[in-house]
């Protein structure tokens, strides 16, 4: 089967929100970070010309720049976000820290439906195993599609990095563990799908990290 994910770079940090879909064309948005109409509308497009129906959306974490969409998504497609419950600390603050960058923050949809470690979200036929994985973010979670060998890791893992943990709820020894006991027991064709840049494997990762040797 071949992977059904689109990928978007949006908004001045370059977040990558992810759309993934099955031959239903039932799909999940994950961390919209549209910030401008054309950013929106690129969205938008993508899925009215792919036939596409969005079902759920999903936060990996609730830093400001991953959620900075999440009220267009919501209100456009009727959805609500799904995130980690130890994420509320980032929705609490969304405006205060949205105002430091200079991403204005309208209107935020307060989460009600929690996901956590070793939940499924279906979407279609296909469906994503939940990981917790904090470290970089109290409430981070990774999506696992075992049937289609990757994983979407946002600011948990990336290619030849790692989030960093010097942000609030940060802590380099629990994100260390969340890599290497949850993401590196996952096969190493896996690939890895980040919240920021190119995409890249599990076993490159294990073998050529820096930060991670």
């Amino acid at each position: 089967m071949n992977k059904k994910i689109k990928s978007f770079v949006f908004n001045s940090f370059g977040v990558n929100t992810y759309i993934v879909y099955d031959n239903s064309g039932k799909c999940l948005i994950i961390d919209p970070a549209c910030q401008t109409m054309e950013e929106e509308t690129a969205l938008i497009q993508y899925i009215a010309a792919n036939n596409l129906s969005p079902i759920g959306m999903v936060n990996t974490h609730f830093h400001i720049d991953h959620i900075v969409g999440n009220t267009f998504v919501c209100n456009k497609f009727n959805l609500k976000p799904q995130c980690h419950k130890e994420s509320k600390l980032f929705w609490r603050t969304a405006a205060e820290f949205g105002s430091v960058f200079g991403i204005k923050v309208e209107n935020l949809i307060v989460p009600t439906d929690f996901i956590e470690e070793g939940d499924t979200i279906p979407f279609g036929d296909a469906a994503f195993a939940v990981l917790y994985t904090p470290g970089h973010a109290d409430g981070s979670i990774c999506l696992v599609n075992h049937a289609e060998r990757y994983v979407i890791t946002g600011d948990v893992l990336f290619r030849d990095s790692i989030g960093r943990s010097d942000l609030p709820t940060g802590n380099f020894d629990i994100l260390y563990q969340s890599i290497t006991q949850k993401l590196f027991t996952l096969p190493e064709d896996y690939t890895v799908y980040p919240g920021h840049g190119p995409s890249t494997t599990i076993g490159y990762e294990k073998q050529n990290n820096p930060f991670l040797r």
